[in-house]
Order: C-alpha cells, then sequence, then structure tokens
C-alpha cells in the first residue's frame, strides 16, 4: 500500500485545525457553562443552608419566646392564684373577726342586759322588803328599832382592832345615826355600852335617819360601823346582784 504523504499531512493539519476550532469555540465555552452552572449550583446550596440555618434560627427564637411567654404566663396565673388566696384568707380573717367581734359585742349587751335586769329586780325587790319591813316595824313597839340593836353595835365595836378603836377618841366626834331620836334611858344604855366596848368615855353627836328603819350606826371620818335593818337590807341587795356573776 502505498501512503501519500503529502495528503497525510493536509490531513494532520486539517484535524490540528479542527481540534484547534472545537478547543476553541465548542470546548472552552462548554467548560465555562458548567464552571458557571456548578458555581451557581454551589451558590443555591449555600444560600439554602444558609436559609435553612436562619430557619434554624428564627425557630429556635420562637421556640425560646414561647417558652418565655409560656413562663411568663405561669408565673402570672401563680401571682394572681397566689394574690387571690391571700386576698380570700384575709377576707375570711377579716370576716372571722368580725363575727368575733360581734358575738362579743352581743355577749357583752346581753350581761349587760342581765345586770341591768338583776339590778333592777334587786332594787325591786329591796324597794319591797324596805316596804315590808316598815310595814312590821310599825307594829312593833318603838323600842324595839333601837334597843335591840345597842348590843350589837357594842359586840362590833369590841371586835375592831384597838388601833380602829382608838381612832373614834382621837378623830373627834364620832356620829350616831338612828332612826328615830334616842329616848333618856336609850342614849344612856347606849353610851355605857359603847363605852365599854371601847374602854374609854365615849361623845358623839346624834344624827336622826328614817330610812335606817331600825339600828344604829356609828362613824367618823374613817370608820363606818353599822348594825342597823337598813344596811342589811343593803348587804342582801348587793349579794343578789353578785350571786349571778359569781356563777357565771
Amino acid at each position: 500500500m502505498q501512503i501519500d504523504w503529502w495528503t497525510l499531512g493536509l490531513q494532520t493539519v486539517n484535524a490540528l485545525v479542527l481540534i484547534w476550532l472545537l478547543s476553541r469555540f465548542l470546548f472552552r465555552p462548554i467548560a465555562s457553562i458548567l464552571a458557571e452552572r456548578e458555581a451557581t449550583a454551589r451558590r443555591l446550596l449555600e444560600d439554602a443552608a444558609a436559609a435553612k440555618a436562619s430557619a434554624l434560627t428564627l425557630e429556635e427564637r420562637a421556640r425560646a419566646a414561647v417558652d418565655a411567654m409560656a413562663a411568663d404566663r405561669a408565673a402570672t396565673i401563680h401571682a394572681a392564684t397566689t394574690e387571690a388566696k391571700d386576698a380570700r384568707d384575709q377576707l375570711l380573717e377579716a370576716a372571722k373577726a368580725d363575727a368575733d367581734r360581734m358575738r362579743a359585742d352581743m355577749r357583752a349587751e346581753i350581761e349587760r342586759a342581765e345586770r341591768s335586769a338583776r339590778r333592777a329586780e334587786a332594787e325591786r325587790a329591796s324597794l319591797l322588803a324596805v316596804d315590808i319591813a316598815r310595814r312590821l316595824l310599825e307594829r312593833l313597839p318603838a323600842s324595839s328599832r333601837v334597843a335591840g340593836f345597842i348590843d350589837g353595835l357594842a359586840d362590833a365595836i369590841a371586835a375592831l382592832p384597838e388601833a380602829a378603836r382608838a381612832d373614834f377618841a382621837a378623830r373627834g366626834e364620832p356620829t350616831l345615826t338612828a332612826p328615830r331620836p334616842l329616848t333618856a334611858e336609850e342614849d344612856a344604855l347606849c353610851r355605857g355600852r359603847l363605852e365599854s366596848a371601847l374602854g374609854r368615855p365615849l361623845k358623839f353627836a346624834l344624827r336622826v335617819d328614817p330610812t335606817l328603819l331600825a339600828g344604829l350606826e356609828l362613824e367618823n371620818a374613817h370608820t363606818s360601823i353599822r348594825n342597823s335593818l337598813r344596811a342589811d337590807l343593803e348587804q342582801i341587795s348587793a349579794t343578789l346582784l353578785t350571786e349571778p356573776e359569781n356563777e357565771r
């Protein structure tokens, strides 16, 4: 086989020119396009990754905001519940205190009314007793309203301490109260018994007080010795008033 070197050379030159042309006008643009597309794809992937990271960050922030709102809501509910409970407790305590105060006031008012009723009853009983005693004394001899009480008054004076008995002589003239003027015999008997009880002479001023009903009372500025029907009735009345209090 005979080779035509000129033809082979021309074909080789044609091939080299074709390769250069393809490289110049086909392969390089395609490579450039591929590189641009690769760069674009890389940018898109990077943008997608950045967007995903931003979305994750926003999600975390949103979750944190939701958690914070939930915590604030829980704290607000707890504070409101605690405040409502405290207010309820205060209202209950105030209501209990008011109820206790009202019960105490009512109890005190009832006790005052009871004391007032007892006092009025005792006063009525005392007035009735005085009226009965006066009516009974009107039927007795006048001497019984004085003579029967002289010894009792003398015994009461004799039972006093020595200092108290001496006080009747040292503090000026004492007063002897009687329900009526004394007769001369009653005056002498009374002075004798009182001086005997005191152990020394005694001068006294006589005062007439019909409300004594019966009996005698000797007093000075410091001491009062009562042996009279009025004193007994007053003591009975005071006992009637104090007995219900002691029973409580």
